[in-house]
């Protein structure tokens, strides 16, 4: 039956794919939660957070259980089997192609991610263990906010403690205390994170939203959108995007000042102000026809609006900063 339900999700269409799952095999599957085309899931329970998502051309296929937390992702090209499960705390991210042998269970804390071509292993045998060779089975865990970047190998057995970041192609083979920044093959600590971690005061976190603005106008709305009429200033963007204006405005820590609305714009706001609100609010918090970032909550509504999105895919892809999305 498992094998059965297993191909037929593969080849249903993403809407189909949650709704199987939930009749046959008792899923839990939150709001938002997706899975891609050509992809599958199987596992003894099956959970999906909010937003969470399996993109396309992705095989998951183990007999412990898989949970993938609220607004995590694995990406597409990815092969997880094995015999035990796959833990996946909130807001993580598994990049594409990566390999994960779950003999033993994988687990990862919340806020942390597997780079593309990464390889966990828990299970490492070949050679006869009757004639003397070794055979290694034991779990892999990942802290709160750990990164290993590109193409990382992590041996049976490793635990990567909270707060670390493993440097791309390191090869792990022993545990790492958390806070720790390490690399290599075999992979060693070469200073600890507190080394390299900025401390963010209010007006560190001004200045960083603000270059985070100047490199949206940059990237995404001159290269990619091809929108090359932007009114820039310091925490400010003015522009048109298919015959519509819109304004973003960075409403920085220590601003209290009334923001005099454009007539018929798209109003986006960056609030990094305690107490600070979009003047005539609606029912939403969000002044008629504005949304809202809130730096403070990291918070922001659900919304259509194409630069909103692309505003907030963009701090996600090149900063690492994540929303709540709300109602």
């Amino acid at each position: 039956m498992r094998t059965i339900l297993f191909g037929l999700v593969f080849i249903s269409p993403p809407f189909l794919k949650t709704l199987l799952l939930r009749w046959f095999a008792g899923a839990k599957i939150a709001p938002g939660a997706r899975i891609g085309w050509l992809s599958a899931v199987s596992a003894r329970h099956i959970e999906l957070g909010a937003e969470a998502a399996v993109r396309p051309l992705t095989i998951i296929r183990l007999d412990g259980d898989f949970k993938l937390g609220a607004q995590s992702e694995i990406s597409s090209f990815n092969l997880i089997y094995g015999s035990a499960g796959l833990l996946v705390g909130d807001r993580c991210y598994i990049g594409p192609q990566s390999l994960i042998n779950a003999d033993e269970d994988v687990r990862m804390g919340h806020n942390s991610a597997l780079g593309p071509r990464s390889m966990v292993f828990t299970h490492g045998s070949f050679l006869p263990y009757n004639e003397g060779y070794w055979s290694r089975m034991a779990g892999v865990t990942l802290g709160n906010y750990v990164w290993c970047a590109a193409g990382v190998f992590l041996h049976p057995g490793v635990e990567i403690g909270d707060d670390s970041f493993v440097n791309s192609r390191s090869v792990v083979t022993q545990s790492i205390p958390p806070g720790s920044v390490v690399e290599g093959n075999p992979a060693k600590v070469i200073y600890p994170m507190e080394r390299v971690k900025r401390k963010m005061t209010p007006k560190r976190l001004d200045a960083t939203y603000d270059q985070i603005l100047q490199e949206f106008n940059r990237v995404v709305l001159r290269r990619e959108l091809g929108i090359t009429q932007v009114a820039s200033q310091p925490g400010e963007l003015q522009f048109l995007h298919k015959s519509r204006t819109y304004v973003i405005q960075l409403v920085r820590s220590t601003d209290n000042e009334t923001r005099q609305s454009v007539a018929g714009a798209q109003v986006v706001y960056l609030i990094n102000c305690a107490g600070w609100k979009p003047q005539n609010e609606n029912e939403n918090g969000n002044e008629a026809g504005a949304l809202a970032f809130d730096l403070l909550t990291m918070q922001t509504a659900r919304s259509s609006d194409p630069i909103h999105e692309a505003l907030r895919t963009f701090m996600l892809r090149f900063y690492g900063i994540r929303f709540k999305l709300t109602s």
